[in-house]
Parts: structure tokens; C-alpha cells; sequence
């Protein structure tokens, strides 16, 4: 609702202003061009590096849970009452485990991602600033409160080239 309203805002405002016919308006979209930037694909590889083995060790924790949950539906009937017992315990204690394993990778990466934005979002503003500057844009709207809008107005490829550059 508040996005509509500061659309409506704008272009009431664009409607009214003679100058507006005379105005540089680009949009921009902020998260694609922190996403799309080299330094975070290679965050992204080096993560999946970082965080790959504790994430197969979840998954294989799961296929271990899963097995035993299915071996007791299908045979649990069937089975002494000390064996189902002992398949449902170990069922519980492998869910526990996936469960803590699971909130700390969540946690670990959360905080890994926060490092890697307060690194990236200064280059991020950079770039940002620099391509407004050049283009001499006067007015940027983030791509998201935008419904559609031309190629040539879209500033975010040029955000990503810039950010590349910046060292």
C-alpha cells in the first residue's frame, strides 16, 4: 500500500511539474545489481565451499531419519516391541540433530551473508552514485515499485558494469 501511494505520489507530482518533460528518470533494480556483481557470485562459490559439507551432512542426516521412520511404517507391526522402541528412539535423536545442525548452518550462513552486504553495500552505493552522476539522471525509482518499464531507463547494468570495476 505505501509503495502504491508513493507511485501515485510521483507521478502526480511528474503530472503537475511542467519541467517533468525535461527530467532524466532511470529505475533501478538495487538487489539484482548487488546480486548480479561479480564479487557476489564469487561469494556465492566460495560459500557453497564454506557451507557444502555441513549441508551434506544434513542431508545424509535426513535420508538416515527417513529411512528409519520409513522401516518403522512399513514393518513396525511386524518388529518387537524393543526393536521398534529402539528404531523410534534413534528416529527422534537423528530429527533433534537435524534440527540443531540445521539452525546453526541457517545461523552461520545469516552471518556470513551479513559480512559479505556490509562489505559489498558501500562498493554497491559507489556505483550507484557514480552512474546517477554520469547519466545526470534527476530522478531514480527502485524497480520494484515500478509495474513496467523500457530497457533504455533501466539503469541496473550499468550499476553492475560499475561495481565490477570498483576494487
Amino acid at each position: 500500500m505505501r509503495k502504491l501511494t508513493q507511485l501515485i505520489l510521483i507521478t502526480a507530482t511528474m503530472i503537475a511539474t511542467p519541467a517533468f518533460a525535461e527530467m532524466k528518470i532511470a529505475v533501478l533494480n538495487y538487489q539484482m545489481a548487488l546480486l548480479e556483481s561479480d564479487a557476489a557470485k564469487k561469494y556465492a562459490v566460495d560459500a557453497e565451499k564454506k557451507f557444502g559439507p555441513q549441508l551434506n551432512k544434513l542431508k545424509a542426516l535426513e535420508g538416515d531419519a527417513k529411512r528409519i521412520q520409513d522401516t518403522v511404517a512399513k514393518a513396525g507391526q511386524k518388529m518387537q516391541d524393543a526393536e521398534r522402541e529402539r528404531l523410534e528412539l534413534e528416529f527422534k535423536q537423528k530429527a533433534r540433530d537435524f534440527q540443531f545442525q540445521s539452525k546453526e548452518l541457517n545461523e552461520a550462513k545469516a552471518a556470513s551473508d551479513r559480512d559479505m552486504l556490509k562489505q559489498l553495500k558501500p562498493k554497491l552505493d559507489q556505483a550507484v552514485e557514480e552512474v546517477i552522476k554520469k547519466g545526470n539522471y534527476d530522478l531514480v525509482v527502485e524497480r520494484g515499485s515500478i509495474v513496467d518499464v523500457k530497457p533504455q531507463f533501466d539503469i541496473t547494468r550499468q550499476v553492475i558494469e560499475r561495481m565490477n570495476q570498483l576494487r
